[in-house]
């Protein structure tokens, strides 16, 4: 697949200090917090409706005739904010209204491109359940039902409001010499590109109007190999000459995404019509009382990956692929779900050999198994509204944002409750530090695998997430 693009430019950010009045080292920039709230100065950034800045910073080591390059770390959070440009005429129609942005990672080689679909179903069977691009929800402000497919593992989405401040939170789980032919040490890396694409509802309220893309390059080291690549690029331009140095571009503290071409295959297609979604149980950062701008109605709940009898021929297919089926895609090309259902655990043998027959048997005849321990969960700002809850409720109304979601264990240890609550609440397991149980006095003790086993059943939490001082990652408390 061809994707044109034009070359990112990067401008001037607002120089921030420490208390010594010194300018803070750059190797420190990708996990600051943006608040700056204007777009950049400039005048071709005063012409776009729309600005996206990855706090990350350029490369120092990239001529001036290539295109600017930033290094991220795999799996760190890096802000994104994005910032419409209210005093452009096209941007007052969608004052008060929202708007969605899918964001990318794809490839930058135009000879990887062509190869996206074989590439990247090669890299989930090697990191099965793993995503190349995810969203770290807690640090994320002012958007709405994002969401993620597990058949675009380098995809995501959102609704945001562009009259309000929004910053999104994304990570990169994929290396850039993930792709490289040959894997014997020391190759280079291949680059990525991160894209992202806005649109507003047509008149049917269908996200499909196209308003703004926008990208730039990237390459992605294991975590603090971007810090060190920053630091021997910037160390090896200092080596150089004055005359030599204005071959290479400036480095800047943040990346502006450059104005490029839509995705090619923007002919969008709605996510609420489509099957497999993960949708994450409550919206972020509005401050109007987290009310969405479309129906509850629209949000596709979170449960179990049944093939059901009346699955189509193509909603067949997507979870054949999501269960790692998708060598017999071909073979069960036009079958249904129904058709699926009524083949015997002999039919499947036949066709798909002893192994993957069996295998294909018990996920589709795959019954719940009653978990051994249930829990409640709830976050704490939706506790907070209890209240009115029980005032919706009596009233016959019930707001799916402020409800408990449960959390079923099989294994009773606090290994498995943290990483059910990560899939909660859609980040990586590593993320979570410690898991606390808030005890008498408000004192903090530690959630271990005893403490697990004696949890009473159908037990109710409320969850408090604490970013950890010293670390990327976040402390659970449970009240």
């Amino acid at each position: 697949m061809l994707f044109w693009h034009t070359q990112p430019e990067h401008y001037h950010h607002q120089q921030h200090h420490n208390s010594n009045g010194h300018l803070r080292d750059v190797l420190a920039l990708p996990v600051c917090k943006h608040e700056e709230s204007n777009p950049s100065p400039g005048t071709d950034a005063k012409m776009l409706p729309f600005q996206y800045r990855l706090c990350a910073a350029t490369s120092p080591a990239v001529k001036l005739h290539e295109e600017a390059l930033t290094y991220l770390n795999q799996g760190q959070s890096y802000e994104i904010s994005m910032v419409a440009n209210k005093k452009l005429e096209g941007c007052q129609e969608i004052i008060g209204k929202y708007v969605k942005s899918i964001i990318r990672v794809v490839f930058h080689d135009r000879r990887l491109q062509y190869t996206e679909h074989q590439q990247l179903e090669g890299w989930r069977w090697n990191r099965p359940g793993d995503r190349i691009l995810g969203l770290d929800l807690p640090l994320s402000v002012g958007i709405l039902e994002p969401r993620t497919n597990p058949l675009q593992l380098n995809y995501v989405e959102f609704l945001w409001d562009p009259t309000k401040r929004t910053s999104v939170f994304v990570q990169v789980h994929c290396i850039s010499t993930e792709f490289t032919p040959r894997k014997h040490g020391g190759e280079k890396g291949v680059p990525f590109i991160i894209q992202i694409d806005t649109f507003r509802q047509n008149e049917h309220g269908e996200y499909t109007e196209h308003l703004h893309s926008a990208s730039c390059q990237i390459k992605v080291f294991k975590p603090k190999g971007a810090d060190r690549k920053q630091k021997t690029d910037r160390e090896k331009i200092e080596k150089r000459t004055i005359q030599e140095r204005e071959k290479y571009r400036q480095s800047f503290e943040i990346t502006v995404l450059a104005e490029c071409s839509p995705w090619p295959d923007s002919s969008y297609i709605n996510c609420t019509s489509s099957i497999g979604y993960s949708t994450v149980p409550v919206s972020l950062g509005a401050s109007d009382g987290n009310c969405s701008p479309t129906s509850q109605d629209e949000l596709l709940p979170l449960s179990a990956d049944y093939l059901l009898p009346t699955a189509s021929n193509q909603d067949t297919q997507h979870w054949l692929i999501r269960n790692r089926f998708s060598a017999f895609c071909q073979l069960f090309g036009n079958f249904s779900g129904v058709d699926m259902l009524k083949m015997t655990k002999e039919d499947l043998i036949q066709i798909c050999g002893p192994a993957d027959g069996i295998r294909l048997f018990n996920t589709i005849k795959g019954r719940t198994i009653n978990p051994k321990l249930t829990i409640y969960m709830c976050q704490e700002h939706e506790q907070n509204r209890t209240n009115y809850l029980h005032k919706q409720q009596s009233q016959g109304v019930v707001d799916a944002s402020y409800v408990y979601h449960p959390i079923f264990l099989e294994e009773l240890t606090a290994i498995e409750l943290t990483e059910k609550i990560a899939k909660m609440y859609s980040i990586s397991p590593q993320q979570i530090n410690q898991i606390y149980r808030q005890g008498p006095s408000g004192i903090h003790v530690l959630v271990s695998d005893e403490m697990v086993k004696n949890f009473c059943d159908e037990v109710c939490f409320v969850i408090c997430i604490l970013k950890a001082e010293q670390s990327d990652g976040y402390h659970i408390i449970l009240k």
